[in-house]
């Protein structure tokens, strides 16, 4: 008997995404985001379109503002030049210091959360940086149909979700939240 994951799997082939990427920093600039750079870059060898990319503070309000100006962009129904995201990725503001509120802020905003996301991502980190894993807070989930994972800032880190865990699973996740 097939797998339903695998047939699942098999009708989501060819789904690509339209993707936005949000870099949480304090400390960063367009031309030192080496992470916000790699996910776009993974999003976009991958197949799938990435149609913004912002870099804010990490402030509550700077992250909530943006992520909302994607989820609901206009009151306008979606036209070729105008379709909603199907994935935000959000790159810093995951760990555990104070200045750290980009979980806090993409919690709010989620209607389902991925809980395995952050269980998978913190399981796999563990095999490369041992405990320091615990320090990330990682999350993902479905802002109304818009898919959201929060990433560290750590380019490893970033390269470890990105390859393990987000790309070769977003057309799947594309093509069953739309079921």
């Amino acid at each position: 008997m097939p797998d339903p994951a695998d047939q699942h799997r098999d009708n989501a082939q060819g789904k690509t995404a339209r993707c936005a990427v949000l870099t949480v920093s304090d400390t960063r600039i367009a031309e030192t985001d080496s992470g916000g750079k790699a996910i776009i870059d993974a999003l976009k060898q991958a197949g799938h379109a990435v149609s913004d990319y912002t870099l804010v503070k990490d402030e509550p309000i700077q992250i909530e503002s943006q992520l909302n100006s994607w989820l609901s962009p206009s009151d306008q129904p979606p036209s070729p030049n105008h379709q909603p995201l199907d994935l935000i990725v959000t790159t810093g503001g995951t760990g555990i210091a104070q200045r750290d509120t980009t979980v806090e802020v993409v919690r709010r905003l989620l209607d389902k959360e991925l809980e395995g996301f952050g269980e998978l991502f913190r399981m796999l980190s563990y095999e490369e940086v041992g405990p320091a894993a615990m320090l990330s807070r990682a999350v993902a989930g479905l802002a109304g149909q818009t898919l959201i994972f929060t990433l560290p800032g750590s380019p490893n880190a970033i390269k470890l979700a990105m390859e393990k865990l987000i790309i070769p699973e977003l057309p799947h996740m594309v093509w069953e939240r739309g079921r």
